[in-house]
């Protein structure tokens, strides 16, 4: 059963299997360069003997505390995040029906952004009177809620009589981020100097500061929307046809909609909330891919995952090789490729006659 499937769809599982071999190779690689450069054997032996497979040499102890208490969560939040926002921006895409459709431009990053640099200011006066789960993921909790926000706003804005205007959808997401910059900025008014220089560099977006105690509370959320996203690949798939063939389908295409955006508002909330704003991946990521293996969301997801992961850690690794000792936010990266790629997006359907 399963060599026919290989045989007919033999280019997106070959591309698939190449993605996931590289994301592979370039994890080691990342955990390897920096201040104190780590050879790659000795990488792999350090991160077997943390998963229980192999000893440890005794020469190798620095290196292990290196790489254990540094790169390792470091790396593994870049692999999540970049997943998260690519499977986001690319069902996002399905839902609008467009490859226009970004996290970052459409608003969704900048309402979770509002929502977190709100928590990060006036948090604390909040977390007194809550119970303590509650207190201790208010900042992921908020973000959520704020992208869940911006997310439905936009949809129902953009949306009337089961069709998207790409148009409306892209001017609701520019007033969506003015809002969101402006309410940053009031808090940033209103902010001590070091609340001020935290806000700051974590609207540019930073994974720098990750430790494992950030990757065990927020890894559950973006593991969750990355599998609950891919579970929905079918029926994206009909939606493309539009909503009202979908329900002909026998699509609950309401339930399907409202499983999209909260998911995405999850992924993305969770996202931001540790590492600020990261524009252009959703963007760039599954375009990309509908360009090399089509528009087939049964690989286009699992490959956006992977493309996704792959581009924010190259993305991350530039970010603190280039200006060492100090670290470049990789919001700055992502944006020097993200934004050129939007502006030939743009062009290119101009010169095809599709009108926005």
């Amino acid at each position: 059963m399963i060599f026919p499937f290989l045989k007919r769809y033999k280019i997106p599982v070959l591309f698939i299997f190449i993605l996931f071999l590289g994301l592979i190779s370039f994890t080691i690689i990342s955990i390897g360069l920096g201040p104190v450069s780590i050879p790659p054997s000795d990488v792999i032996q350090v991160i077997l003997n943390k998963i229980g497979l192999s000893a440890l040499d005794e020469n190798l102890t620095q290196f292990s505390a290196i790489i254990n208490s540094i790169r390792l969560p470091r790396v593994i939040m870049a692999i999540l995040i970049g997943a998260t926002l690519a499977v986001c921006g690319a069902s996002l895409q399905g839902l609008f029906r467009n490859p226009l459709a970004d996290p970052t431009l459409i608003g969704v990053s900048s309402g979770a952004a509002f929502a977190a640099a709100f928590v990060i200011i006036f948090g604390a006066q909040f977390a007194v009177i809550l119970p303590g789960f509650v207190a201790a993921s208010l900042l992921p909790i908020a973000a959520f809620l704020g992208g869940l926000g911006a997310t439905w706003l936009v949809y129902i804005i953009s949306s009337k009589n089961g069709s998207t205007s790409v148009g409306t959808m892209l001017l609701a997401g520019i007033a969506i981020n003015a809002l969101a910059a402006a309410g940053i900025g009031y808090l940033i008014f209103t902010a001590d100097d070091n609340q001020i220089r935290d806000l700051t560099f974590w609207t540019l977006g930073s994974i720098g500061g990750s430790v494992w105690d950030t990757v065990f509370r927020t890894s559950p959320f973006l593991i969750f929307t990355i599998v609950g996203l891919q579970f929905l690949s079918k029926q994206m798939n009909i939606l493309l046809l539009g909503e009202q063939e979908a329900r002909h389908l026998g699509v609950n295409t309401e339930r399907i909609k409202k499983l999209i955006i909260s998911l995405s508002a999850l992924g993305i909330g969770s996202a931001v909330a540790v590492s600020g704003v990261i524009g252009f991946v959703g963007l760039v990521v599954p375009h990309v891919i509908r360009l090399i293996i089509g528009p087939d969301h049964r690989f286009l997801m699992p490959a956006s995952v992977l493309l996704g992961a792959l581009l924010l850690l190259a993305s991350d690794l530039f970010a603190r090789m280039i200006v060492i000792p100090a670290e470049l936010p990789i919001g700055i990266v992502t944006s020097t490729i993200g934004a050129p790629f939007f502006l030939w997006l743009l062009i290119k359907k101009r010169n095809l006659g599709i009108q926005l």
